[in-house]
């Protein structure tokens, strides 16, 4: 009896590992199921993020009928460039920037004083050009707005001034505060000489709004990838260059490289209207 009560016992043990290794494998299962699901879905959020980042075009345009009035001293093809600096400068930055885009304005605070002293000193020139998808991704015309209230800056000789005013002001990206024109003459009054009735006037009859729709649509025609792009000579450097990361020491590097055996520029651009 003790035997078969000895084999009994072995046996039950023998039948609760079994339990265990089956109730584990099923854990393992599960766990298996759960992980791809969230890749699913991560996976499907970033298509959707690649969706977003390039919707809304009919949204972000809708303020901006009528003919496309360009702002003073605007350049390049259509006239939809704002450009800084020696036109004669050896090498050209070209940024693309939407003035609600919160990696644009990390860009900016990171990098404004290097491509300031870069165009003070003949070095580069720089060319803006402004995109709204911010405002067709999320809602409001923020950055349709912004980019107006810039180009009437614009006119008056104040784009420089008056765009670093508007990213160091940014609101959090979900809160259109630049869809409010009171808000942008607000921070004009950070510009000396820009709260004028002037500016007022071309910021609240959104006098370059179907220009700006015009810069937009020439973004998305672009084939760029998302705001901010910066391109070096019409080579991307935002994130990296090749294989080396943006820094200010990097892009004082590349442009010393790029201008190498080249005088800096001295020819300004033509004064904007007043």
């Amino acid at each position: 009896m003790s035997e078969n009560r000895e084999g009994n016992r072995a046996a039950r043990e023998r039948l609760a590992q079994q339990r265990e290794r089956d109730k584990a494998r099923e854990r393992r299962r599960r766990t298996l199921i759960v992980s791809a699901a969230v890749v699913g879905v991560l996976a499907l959020a970033a298509v959707a993020g690649l969706i977003a980042a390039n919707a809304g075009d009919d949204d972000s345009g809708g303020n901006g009928a009528g003919p496309a009035v360009a702002p003073s001293g605007a350049t390049g093809k259509d006239a939809l460039t704002i450009p800084v600096g020696a036109t004669d400068a050896p090498s050209t930055l070209t940024i693309w920037e939407d003035f609600r885009c919160p990696v644009c304005a990390q860009f900016e605070n990171a990098f404004r004083d290097t491509i300031a002293e870069l165009a003070d000193s003949g070095r580069i020139k720089v060319e803006y050009h402004l995109a709204t998808i911010i405002d067709g991704n999320l809602g409001g015309d923020g950055s349709l707005r912004a980019a107006n209230a810039a180009a009437c800056a614009q006119d008056v000789g104040k784009f420089p001034a008056y765009h670093d005013v508007l990213y160091s002001n940014q609101p959090a990206e979900s809160d259109d505060a630049f869809g409010r024109n009171s808000k942008l003459i607000e921070l004009a009054g950070k510009v000396e000489g820009l709260d004028t009735p002037g500016f007022r006037s071309c910021v609240e009859s959104g006098k370059h709004d179907s220009w700006v729709t015009k810069s937009d649509t020439a973004f998305r025609n672009g084939g760029f990838q998302g705001t901010p792009t910066a391109l070096l000579n019409g080579v991307s450097i935002f994130p990296k260059k090749g294989d080396e990361q943006i820094s200010a020491a990097n892009l004082k590097k590349w442009v010393a490289e790029a201008n190498k055996g080249k005088k800096p520029g001295t020819a300004t651009p033509a004064p904007s209207g007043s």
